[in-house]
């Protein structure tokens, strides 16, 4: 692959029907049965590169932001970020928030970069089993909540 300066020429679209296998081929999509939202998927040559789930709640939320590792650090999680803040903006919205682990400083520092500010909320705990769309994992972890304002 090239460099981590090449620019690629990225689509990103919402995902269709059409389109879940050759994406679960590659990325995960935990959240596409959750139903409260729409995955926006980046694509360049064909290929899937990325996606971002866009929860339409209140207030919206950011989650399961994923990069192929053969194309991190090239710009696709942070045109996946703006994306999702279009949607948001698009449905309504005038902030966009999200939750990232304690434990994941590069994560922290791309939303800084974006725009994001810690909440001051209470960190979440999240301990046990959950059930996603790619079956149960156990997990141990404290979330800590971002949040941006997309309009002034």
């Amino acid at each position: 692959m090239g460099s981590i300066d090449h620019p690629l020429s990225l689509d990103i679209r919402p995902l269709r029907p059409d389109e879940t296998d050759v994406v679960t081929g590659v990325l995960g999509l935990e959240r596409l049965l959750q139903g409260n939202g729409r995955y926006l998927v980046a694509w360049a040559d064909g290929e899937p590169l990325g996606h971002v789930h866009v929860a339409l709640t209140e207030p919206p939320e950011l989650q399961d932001l994923e990069v192929r590792p053969s194309h991190q650090r090239r710009g696709v999680a942070t045109a996946l970020i703006a994306a999702a803040e279009d949607t948001a903006r698009a449905e309504g919205f005038d902030e966009l928030r999200l939750e990232v682990s304690e434990k994941d400083p590069a994560a922290q520092t791309l939303y800084g970069r974006c725009g994001y500010v810690d909440t001051g909320l209470p960190a979440r705990r999240v301990k046990g089993r959950i059930v996603l769309r790619t079956g149960p994992i156990e997990v141990d972890d404290v979330l800590l909540h971002f949040a941006k304002r997309l309009r002034p």
